[in-house]
């Protein structure tokens, strides 16, 4: 999807690929007819965002995506006053936009935004259906074909870092994990370019490692982090050496993690 100069993102040409492992393509092509937020949790890297992408495709809508983040202020979301020209004039945030549009609005790690941010959706996500804009005192109507998507990941969550009931609650929610093993050879070596054989043993490597979590690991290697070896393998790039870059080095800095993964690629590959 190429961006347009507001951010927001027209369907490509080409169907976005993306593997079912159920029945979330319908789940959520039946909310997006009849309105209804969606909420995709699952650990980092195992679809999220290119499930929306694929959806927007099949629903022939443009898509708008926010990363949320600490500095992620309402203003960000709905827009502000700035000066061009020697002139003050509103520019509209990304939701503002997408309101306007009647896109569909990704905001990805939604519960990385700051509670008092995200309380700004929640008057899009119930019957009104409606963005409020304090600085001008609007009220942007989401016109048809608009649909709130919010993604998370449950891993990360804390106290302090959760998403209150008075949110959630707003949400159908899509439970996303990694795919099954052969589904995941598909997808890498489909996204990759490697054989299919190099493809099965990143990702018997990938459920070795995640395995780890037992040992102190945070998190394992999501498929885009397989995705992202096995190009480097299909570059040229060495087995071990494209695992110790792409695989191993971003998930840890901790040495004796470190050479758990190494042995462990050694063994697989």
């Amino acid at each position: 999807m190429a961006p347009t100069n507001d951010g927001v993102r027209l369907p490509p040409a080409e169907e976005p690929y993306f593997v079912a492992s159920g029945s979330e393509r319908e789940i959520f092509a039946s909310c997006h007819q009849r309105g209804l937020a969606v909420m995709l949790k699952g650990p980092t890297g195992c679809g999220k965002t290119r499930f929306v992408e694929h959806m927007a495709w099949r629903l022939k809508r443009p898509l708008v995506t926010i990363a949320c983040h600490d500095d992620l202020s309402a203003s960000d979301l709905t827009g502000r006053w700035l000066i061009r020209g020697g002139e003050t004039v509103w520019v509209d945030g990304p939701l503002a936009v997408a309101a306007r549009l009647g896109a569909i609005c990704y905001l990805d790690e939604v519960v990385e935004a700051r509670q008092d941010t995200v309380v700004v959706i929640h008057p899009l996500t119930d019957d009104r259906r409606v963005l409020p804009v304090e600085k001008t005192g609007e009220l942007i109507p989401a016109a048809s074909g608009f649909q709130l998507v919010v993604s998370y990941n449950p891993g990360y969550q804390h106290a302090i870092k959760d998403l209150k009931p008075s949110t959630r609650q707003r949400f159908v929610t899509l439970e996303f994990d990694y795919p099954a093993a052969s589904v995941e050879a598909e997808i890498v070596a489909h996204e990759s370019g490697v054989k299919r054989a190099v493809a099965a043993k990143l990702v018997e490597l990938a459920e070795r490692v995640r395995r780890l979590k037992e040992e102190g690991l945070p998190e394992g290697p999501g498929t885009r982090m397989l995705v992202s070896t096995a190009r480097l393998i299909a570059s040229g790039i060495p087995a071990l050496e494209a695992c110790r870059v792409a695989l191993a080095g971003p998930l840890t800095d901790d040495p004796d993690l470190l050479a758990a993964i190494g042995d462990l690629a050694d063994t697989a590959l």
